[in-house]
């Protein structure tokens, strides 16, 4: 079971829309959904009954969760796909792609035609959308024929009418296939339509507008109703979605945000059109300082060595934005937010920055008030601001690998990890093995060259502990402070014992405690760390002895078939045809590696 604090996560979640990333060791990301009250949404999966097996799996999972507002429930369905299509998180089981997404289309026909559709692009024709589902399409086309009439009929029906269908008698359709509308007033119901579509309705209201008030002073005022109808039809705008632009291009969204001393900047990339989500991030040293500071030193270091977006996005000087990126011999259109859905793009990633703060502070609250409790439990002269733990692991004495694992003011702080391969030690020997790792790692700390740590966790029980209090006495470091964390009955989590290097009986804190698990949390951080590197190298060792084995399969071939196959275990699927294939490698070869490998 992870060591996730779900409680703690779920007080700085909101009640809006939006998307959620459940992410596993490693920052694999095990699911993506989407939410119309976040809040309830992800609370659900972490009640005491969940609602399958395979949900029950994957919460046990957790290491965190990420979440992204945004404006609606439909803008939350449409970014949920992106990043279904872009993550293939291992526990969604839809994966769909844009063709299931429906769009309105104007066809490139003569007259065009108002339609639903749904899957690939037509050259010539106009798309608008997507949209979360055919009924907002279907109810949006319906608004359409009412306001500017436009076609809707297939070409076959179009091109063999001879007199006007029911919905132009129902003032649904201008007729043009019977020439009841000529081809520049259609053509100019066409425009607002679009313009419409691509929320331009300010100019459609105008030309409305303007026509209303001419039919008016021309007297025809059934006329001049009519265009206040539609006017009125208009105010009904259509739902705008800011996580498609409807345009092949590439938009970074910069903004920054400051609240209760913290600065947070986001930034939030829409590619190809899509927007793919947002990286708000917490810049260290940044506390208090302007958030025009911060963020031109985000664009100075994220854009220094990447390639640039067509256009950035940023309400926070643009001038200075531009400036920097001068300064790097980059080069991109930077502008403030000017239409509805680069405003609709900016407010999401300021919300998003607000909701990210927010997250930080309350987990810093809870960072100290565990260091706090850890102190007291271990009695520490004061809070343990630099913890680091240890752990072995290896199969039967094969593939010996230890990790360092560094937990600094009550978060893990993954740059400082480290794997160490153990060595010439008799296999199977944890005592020599963690010797050895302290040795190497603390030689450093005691030569000036290394961090002093406030507290060192070794992950075993007594015998663990004294090989740490022997390397400790041997470097001069005799005052450092270790615990050993020794596994409860069964190995159940909140049975483990604290074993003191100064002769103290074990202790045994209450499941509850919050020392207890910021010690479960980093001791499960480093039985994590030192097992995914010991499967690492295992395999590693296996694979190349199961080929090195095979007389003619030199180093080359080695690394052909592992390339071409993906691994051993594709070469083992392999039938003899496939391995002819691959170069260098005869058919009699072939015969040898499948017959030596189908043997295990």
């Amino acid at each position: 079971m992870s060591e996730f604090d779900a409680k703690a996560f779920l007080k700085g979640v909101p009640d809006d829309p939006g998307v959620y990333r459940m992410i596993g060791p490693d920052d694999v990301v095990l699911y993506v959904g989407k939410a119309k009250n976040l809040k309830k949404r992800v609370s659900s999966y972490f009640r005491d009954k969940v609602s399958s097996p395979r949900i029950a799996m994957m919460v046990s999972q957790i290491v965190r969760v990420e979440i992204t507002t945004t404006r609606s429930e439909a803008e939350a369905l449409i970014l949920e796909n992106n990043l279904i299509k872009s993550l293939a998180p291992r526990y969604n089981i839809l994966f769909r792609d844009d063709k299931s997404y429906p769009y309105i289309t104007l066809t490139a026909h003569e007259f065009p035609r108002l339609a639903f559709h749904r899957g690939g692009f037509a050259k010539g024709a106009k798309y608008f959308g997507p949209f979360p589902g055919s009924v907002a399409v279907r109810e949006s086309i319906h608004l359409l024929q009412k306001v500017f009439k436009l076609r809707t009929c297939e070409n076959a029906v179009f091109n063999n009418r001879s007199r006007p269908c029911l919905l132009h008698q129902i003032n649904r359709c201008t007729a043009p296939c019977v020439d009841e509308i000529s081809k520049s007033d259609y053509d100019a119901d066409v425009r607002l339509a679009t313009l419409f579509l691509q929320g331009r309705t300010s100019e459609v209201v105008n030309d409305l507008t303007r026509k209303m008030h001419a039919a008016s002073d021309a007297l025809a005022f059934e006329a001049a109703g009519a265009f206040r109808d539609q006017i009125r039809a208009v105010q009904q705008v259509l739902h705008r979605q800011y996580v498609d632009s409807g345009k092949e291009e590439d938009v970074d969204i910069l903004i920054a945000v400051a609240e209760a001393g913290q600065v947070c900047v986001n930034l939030a990339m829409v590619r190809g059109g899509r927007h793919l989500g947002d990286r708000p991030q917490l810049p260290s040293g940044a506390n208090d300082c302007p958030v025009e500071d911060a963020l031109l030193a985000f664009v100075e270091q994220h854009y220094a060595n990447l390639p640039m977006p067509s256009r950035i996005v940023t309400t926070i000087s643009p001038a200075k934005v531009r400036a920097v990126l001068e300064e790097l011999g980059k080069h991109a259109t930077v502008v403030a937010p000017r239409v509805e859905i680069e405003k609709g793009w900016v407010e999401m990633a300021e919300r998003n920055a607000e909701v990210t703060i927010r997250a930080r502070l309350a987990a810093s609250d809870r960072s100290q008030n565990r260091l706090d409790a850890l102190q007291l439990a271990l009695e520490l002269p004061e809070p343990p601001a630099r913890i680091e733990c240890f752990d072995i692991s290896h199969t039967m004495g094969e593939a010996t690998v230890a990790s360092c694992v560094v937990c600094e003011n009550g978060v893990m702080k993954r740059s400082e990890y480290r794997r160490y391969n153990i060595k010439d030690i008799t296999p199977g020997d944890d005592y020599a093995a963690m010797r050895q790792v302290l040795t190497r790692r603390y030689e450093k700390v005691a030569s000036g060259e290394g961090v002093r740590p406030d507290l060192v966790l070794i992950d075993g029980g007594r015998g663990q502990l004294a090989m740490g209090v022997d390397v400790f006495a041997e470097l001069g470091l005799e005052d450092l402070p270790s615990v050993g964390v020794a596994k409860g009955e069964g190995r159940k989590p909140g049975l483990e014992s604290l074993i003191f290097a100064d002769g103290r009986p074990p202790l045994h804190l209450d499941p509850t405690s919050a020392a207890l698990h910021l010690v479960q949390e980093i001791r499960d951080e480093a039985h994590r760390f030192a097992i995914t590197g010991h499967r690492a190298k295992r395999g590693k060792a296996r694979i190349g002895s199961k080929l090195e084995h095979i007389p003619g399969v030199g180093p080359a071939r080695r690394r052909k078939l592992l390339a071409s196959f993906g691994g051993l275990d594709g070469v083992k699927a392999a039938t003899i045809e496939d391995l002819c294939r691959v170069d260098g490698i005869s058919r009699t070869l072939a015969e040898l590696i499948h017959a030596e490998l189908s043997r295990g």
